[in-house]
């Protein structure tokens, strides 16, 4: 039985294009199309098929991204849920998270890249393009009390899954820019991330962070 997967963009000539291409995906058939959030929300409605994923396009006339990330978490929470956007601001990328993304994807992604995305959100339950290069099951399997963090660190954490600057945070916390590009530097490593939007999805899947 393949995938059901459901997509949600205001451009019409994306959203097609789309489509096609992932009919071209072996394991997956896409079930729900939708312009916006309110338009999902109508069609849901009348309709009982359930997508197991749901593409949202971040920026959309009358209900956005977050919005409908929200609305679907709250109504759906066992539907995984993947931003795609052309946007790949930290801000934009965190909000997505904390509206229940497990995975941030641009549209300019290559259909390879999309489909290898696809098969890691369905098996595991979210992709970290930052992580795609190493061992997903000993990440898995990585227990959160094996990374040690001092609180000093966890509070960094917590402030970086925010759309606080580090300047900001630097002043929150009372230390030095350089101090801040430390701990940053250090969670990197631990977490096994390359960038602030690995580290936040990292520090939110293995609980040290609570949205």
């Amino acid at each position: 039985m393949k995938i059901s997967i459901g997509i949600i963009d205001d451009h019409q000539l994306f959203l097609k294009s789309l489509v096609l291409m992932l009919h071209t995906f072996k394991k997956y058939e896409v079930v729900v199309q939708a312009t916006n959030g309110q338009d999902l929300q109508n069609k849901m409605k009348a309709d009982t098929s359930i997508p197991e994923i749901m593409l949202i396009d971040v920026n959309m006339p009358v209900m956005d991204g977050v919005a409908t990330a929200s609305w679907l978490n709250q109504h759906y929470p066992a539907m995984k849920l993947v931003a795609l956007s052309m946007n790949d601001t930290d801000k934009t990328i965190i909000e997505m998270i904390k509206a229940g993304c497990c995975a941030y994807l641009l549209k300019d992604t290559h259909p390879n890249d999309l489909e290898k995305a696809l098969n890691e959100i369905q098996l595991k339950g979210y992709y970290n393009a930052d992580v795609s290069n190493i061992n997903f099951r000993r990440l898995l399997n990585y227990e959160q009390d094996l990374i040690k963090l001092n609180e000093k660190e966890k509070t960094f954490l917590q402030l970086a899954c925010s759309d606080l600057t580090y300047k900001q945070i630097a002043a929150l916390m009372f230390l030095s820019e350089r101090t801040i590009d430390g701990y940053r530097e250090s969670l990197f490593q631990k977490l096994n991330v390359q960038s602030r939007v690995g580290m936040a999805l990292e520090a939110i899947r293995k609980g040290f962070v609570k949205l």
